[in-house]
Formats: structure tokens, sequence, C-alpha cells
């Protein structure tokens, strides 16, 4: 039975990594067709604070509901996004992202809207840490890592020295099940996603998308796509990653913005 399981997880792990694994041909019911000038940009959002953070346990493709605050929080996001036009939506098919957009939508006053799900949009999987304390997980990757104590990781972590290639390798080393992605499975999976959500914003003349995701995979997607040593820092629950898309090529031109939030706090509090 362990090896059926373990088999059927490294499929769907490979599947996820070279597959699209969800098809969104229409995003929305209301297309603005106003992407005159080729550039696309995409604001991805981390999800809201839910129970497993609260609780800091390992929460990849396990999965918990936003708390209150994780639902302020996405109401905050909102109305910090209230004079953006969005033409398209998108999460995975975690709940936490899901409750997250829709929380956001909601205070946006979005109510005609259809929600694109990419699979590829997941947070990384840490296999047999799933569920678990994060500081199980943390001092079991963190020698591998290069480092002997765990104030020393978290702030190399917080400070932008660790790249997150490490880090997502050194879990998945040392994951007791060897199940766990690693930093390419996880960067390829998550890049053919922004690919798809590009294209298809192309192929429906769309400018501005809103985007779900996780902050360990979308420190993964966008990890070679920027030189900025902001892109290693641990993104905060609805923090803010900006990528303009244009002649070919990448800008990542904000990383961990919480401006965003702030400007909805600011807003609902007056």
């Amino acid at each position: 039975m362990k090896k059926i399981l373990r088999k059927t997880l490294l499929t769907s792990t490979l599947i996820i990594t070279t597959t699209l694994l969800a098809s969104c041909t229409q995003h929305s019911s209301k297309t603005t067709n106003n992407n005159t000038d080729g550039d696309i940009t995409i604001y991805f959002a981390r999800h809201g604070k839910t129970l497993f953070n609260t609780y800091d346990l390992v929460q990849g493709w396990a999965d918990s509901p936003l708390t209150e605050q994780g639902i302020e929080l996405a109401h905050y996001l909102g109305e910090g996004f209230k004079d953006i036009q969005f033409d398209a939506y998108y999460t995975s098919d975690a709940g936490r992202q899901r409750e997250t957009m829709q929380e956001l939508l909601k205070q946006k006053g979005v109510k005609d809207y259809k929600i694109c799900e990419l699979k590829g949009l997941r947070e990384v999987f840490f296999g047999g840490f799933e569920g678990g304390p994060n500081t199980k997980m943390v001092y079991a990757s963190m020698k591998l890592a290069g480092y002997n104590s765990i104030d020393a990781f978290y702030k190399n972590y917080q400070a932008g020295n660790l790249p997150i290639d490490i880090m997502i390798n050194s879990i998945a080393k040392t994951d007791p099940k060897h199940q766990a992605e690693n930093y390419q499975q996880v960067k390829a999976r998550t890049q053919t996603a922004l690919k798809t959500i590009v294209q298809n914003a192309q192929n429906s003349h769309e400018k501005n998308i809103l985007a779900i995701s996780s902050g360990m995979s979308m420190q993964a997607m966008i990890s070679d796509l920027t030189d900025n040593k902001d892109k290693n820092k641990p993104l905060s629950n609805a923090a803010v990653v900006k990528i303009i898309y244009k002649n070919g090529q990448y800008t990542i031109s904000e990383i961990g913005n919480m401006e965003y939030v702030n400007k909805g706090r600011a807003a609902l509090k007056e």
C-alpha cells in the first residue's frame, strides 16, 4: 500500500510539472479587450492567513481554511485593488487560495466573474512533512542548507540570504517519505502556469490579471526572472508580486508588496 501511495504521489507531481492540468479558454464573463500594446500585468498575491499558518504547521498541498484575520486581509487587499480593473482571475485548486479570491472580489465589488484554476499554482509539495510542525521540517533541512542553528536559518531567510532553490531542495532531500517536490519541479510547473496565463491573456486581449497563489511556489516561479535579492525573502500573507510581460520578456516590478493591503486597511478604517 505504501509503495502504491508513493508511486501515485510521485506520478501526480510529474504530471503537474509537465502538463497544464487545467484549461481556461474563458476567464471572466466580461472581457475588456484593452490589451492593445501587448503588455500584460499579472498581480500575484499570497493567500490570506490560515489555520495552519496560525498553528505554524507545514501547509503545501495540505490545506486549511482562512482565519478571521485571513478573511480580513483578503478584504483589505480587495479594497486596495479597487482602482484596478482586472480582466481575469486565477487560483490553484487549493481552498485557501479560492477563499482568498472570493473574499477579495466580494470586497472589491466584483459580482460577475469566473475563477480559472491552474494546479500549477499550488504551493510546494512537502511530502512527509505535510501537516506537521514547521520547526520539524526546518530542523531536518537546515544543516543540509548550511546552517547549524534555527535562529541563523530564519535570520538569513528573512534577510533574503537563503536562495529558494537551496531551501526547497534541502527540504526535498530530507523528506522522510522521499516524496517532496524539488526546486526544478516547482519552478517548471509554476512557470508553465505563468506562461499559460500570458498566452490566455494574449488570446483574449486581456491586460490586467489577478492570481492568488502561495509563498514558496511564487518565490520559485520568479527565481530566475529577476536579480532582485528580495525574491528570496519570505512572502507575508496577502503580499503582492507584480509581473509585467512585454515583447517576450518578464519584468518583476514588485516583490512582497504590502502597500495594497495597507491602502485597503486605511480606507476601510476611515
